[in-house]
């Protein structure tokens, strides 16, 4: 089969199309014929072996896939490891489910990744109550564009979005946001609550880094809460010293994606069965972000670390 691996660490540029073996899979496992490829900052982060879990060499990227088993079913899986890059992949049977109709490819492995994870900032990390105001760093991205939506269907006051175009600022609005940011603003703290009718906000989504984090936290009124859930900027935040967080009763949380995996209750396919409903209902979209030929994975991973896209990317190796 077609794939893409990784056998040195680095940028873009060591994504390699390369033939390799059909996966087998073991017990607990499906055989899937990979239709599409989602595409995720993660997948940048491994591949200079820079993520939270260590990379090992060689790589084939990608953490999910959509696409059919042999006994025919239309699955959208997330991988074990990696192997999403390639025309076929290995899942486990735990983390493999049905896409209703209704729910094409695009939808399927946006809602898999970054649904779940805005679904979870705002159900468990934030706990979202009705009228609370709702800052969505990155707007216009993947997980950005669908927590605006999630925020609005339940009840939040006022959302706003930050992004660093005004067609980005635009996409937010049109997805629902009271109001937008430019996410380069000098001081975001001070356009926070500006946008904010010169309120602190009680919610923030971040997955930006450095400085914008810091000033976002500066921005949270008493009992607010930061979600952290990545660092595109691959710059640091200062460290939060605890008797710091006691001035306004703050809370600041990361979420992991695969640690919804490990909670009792079925956490996870419940979360996703929400999100499939919410989109045969119309209540809720995905944000198509571009289509790649598997050859072209290098440059996916470019316009994404250049924070150039909007949505969800997907490779495409039939292309």
């Amino acid at each position: 089969m077609r794939a893409v691996q990784v056998t040195e660490f680095g940028g873009p540029e060591v994504l390699k199309l390369v033939e390799l073996p059909d996966p087998e899979p073991g017990p607990g496992e499906v055989l899937i014929e990979v239709d599409h490829a989602g595409v995720n900052y993660a997948d940048t982060h491994a591949a200079e072996n820079s993520y939270l879990a260590p990379t090992e060499l060689p790589l084939v990227p990608g953490g999910e896939v959509v696409g059919r088993t042999p006994d025919g079913r239309r699955v959208v899986a997330l991988l074990h490891k990696s192997g999403g890059y390639a025309e076929k992949a290995v899942a486990p049977e735990a983390t493999t489910y049905e896409v209703p109709d209704g729910v094409d490819d695009n939808a399927a492995l946006a809602f898999i990744v970054q649904g779940m994870t805005a679904w979870l900032m705002l159900r468990k990390n934030a706990h979202l109550e009705a009228g609370e105001s709702v800052v969505v760093h990155a707007a216009a991205g993947g997980v950005g564009s669908l927590a605006v939506q999630l925020a609005k269907a339940w009840g939040a006051g006022r959302v706003i979005a930050t992004a660093s175009s005004e067609d980005k600022r635009k996409l937010a609005l049109d997805l629902g946001a009271d109001a937008v940011v430019d996410s380069r603003a000098e001081n975001m703290t001070d356009a926070l609550r500006e946008a904010n009718g010169g309120q602190r906000v009680d919610i923030v989504l971040d997955m930006t880094g450095g400085r914008i984090t810091d000033e976002s936290i500066a921005a949270l009124a008493p009992f607010g809460r930061l979600a952290f859930y990545g660092m595109a900027s691959r710059e640091q935040p200062k460290p939060v010293e605890l008797r710091n967080l006691l001035g306004h009763s703050t809370t600041i949380s990361g979420i992991w994606l695969p640690h919804a995996l490990r909670l009792p209750g079925n956490l996870f396919e419940r979360g996703l069965a929400e999100l499939f409903e919410l989109a045969k209902n119309g209540e809720v979209k995905a944000i198509k972000g571009g289509e790649y030929a598997l050859a072209d994975a290098r440059q996916a991973h470019e316009d994404l670390r250049s924070r150039a896209t909007t949505g969800k990317l997907v490779l495409n190796p039939r292309a």
